[in-house]
């Protein structure tokens, strides 16, 4: 656990950083599921207008939500459909962003109060590690709710032989192509004890998504990561790759399961392989373990909050709509699901916090953002 004096200036209002004046790259290891963005540098559309809200009226509800291309996206604009049906007072703009690394650089620009963003990119700017090392933010937004999960696991092609995680010495694997936030929380699984002895002996490929189900079925990929949100879908190369390949499951060892649940940047899970399957295929399980990046909803510190509490309650009471538009979206049963991906390092914006008190859905173990 980091010091929680150093933590806190993270989470204290105050204005950008002054050396962060281009986002080129931003997106790397930060990209959602099929796009690193554009390279940081351009014009957002923001008029300036970071919509606080700071007169109190009902028109100045506006929250300006930084999006990255691709499934984070769809579920973006999903939200917004169901805010202009269900709220009277919410006005939701969604905002093109750089990735998931590239969102958390813009709204400590403040080019937008909110943002969607993943656990494992905030913890590493939270920790000033990976790009964040060279570029840090002088604060990282607050927590508001769960929005979705990218869950991975391993498959190999049959006839390679691998059958667990450690015959993966060795051999030729994919884990998604540079700049995914797929790929990036996968290495950092895999690359930490008790895992790493087997990861510096892996042949890492590098290579475009659009590339790989070729390469798999040429040979010269022996194994991949899948991916997706369970029960919903696969990412496209995922299900190409098993429309012209035979795949198997790669089975987890126990030092893989360890390194997945120590890893404090993502989640695990179990899931049923008859209610996810890839593309109709048998890859020799009856279910999958998974580690999972995190996406969710953050908030900058002046985000108004009604605003934030205003946008909880459409997602809560109307999941249903949000989900019709886009099933990705997590299926909320209770208002404390919101709070599923919360960290008790990372402040929940206060007006999430009013919300969640409100439904007797908050944890007192976590913080509040001041």
């Amino acid at each position: 656990m980091v010091d929680k004096d150093v933590n806190r200036r993270k989470f204290l209002y105050g204005t950008a950083a002054a050396g962060i004046t281009g986002l080129a790259g931003c997106s790397g290891g930060g990209g959602d599921d099929g796009s690193s963005g554009d390279d940081g540098s351009g014009d957002d559309g923001s008029s300036g207008d970071d919509g606080s809200g700071d007169d109190g009226s009902e028109a100045s509800l506006e929250l300006r939500v930084g999006t990255s291309a691709g499934g984070t996206q769809d579920v973006g604009l999903a939200v917004e459909r169901a805010v202009s049906q269900e709220s009277d007072t919410l006005e939701y703009s969604t905002i093109e962003s750089p990735g998931y690394i590239g969102t958390i650089y813009r709204m400590a620009q403040e080019q937008f109060n909110a943002g969607i963003t993943d656990n494992n990119s905030l913890n590493k700017a939270l920790d000033e590690q990976g790009q964040f090392a060279e570029q840090p933010v002088s604060r990282i937004p607050y927590y508001g709710f769960s929005a979705f999960p990218y869950s991975i696991y391993i498959v190999a092609r049959d006839g390679t032989g691998i059958e667990t995680f450690d015959d993966l010495a060795g051999a030729n694997v994919y884990p998604a192509e540079p700049g995914y936030s797929t790929r990036g929380t996968t290495l950092d699984v895999w690359s930490q004890d008790p895992t790493a002895d087997v990861y510096e002996e892996m042949n890492i490929q590098d290579m475009g998504v659009g590339d790989a189900p070729g390469a798999m079925e040429e040979g010269t990929i022996d194994a991949s990561i899948a991916y997706g949100t369970p029960g919903v879908r696969y990412t496209g190369f995922v299900q190409e790759m098993a429309s012209r390949v035979d795949l198997h499951y790669v089975e987890p060892t126990d030092a893989l399961i360890e390194s997945a649940e120590s890893f404090g940047g993502a989640g695990t899970t179990t899931t049923s392989y008859a209610d996810w399957p890839i593309a109709d295929t048998d890859i020799g399980t009856d279910e999958v373990f998974t580690w999972d990046l995190e996406v969710l909803y953050t908030f900058n510190p002046e985000a108004n909050a009604d605003a934030v509490y205003e946008l909880c309650r459409v997602v809560d009471e109307h999941n249903d709509v949000v989900n019709e538009g886009e099933a990705q979206f997590n299926d909320f049963e209770s208002a404390a699901d919101m709070l599923g991906y919360a960290q008790e390092r990372i402040p929940v914006h206060p007006g999430a916090v009013q919300y969640y008190q409100d439904n007797d859905a908050w944890d007192d173990s976590l913080q509040e953002g001041e």
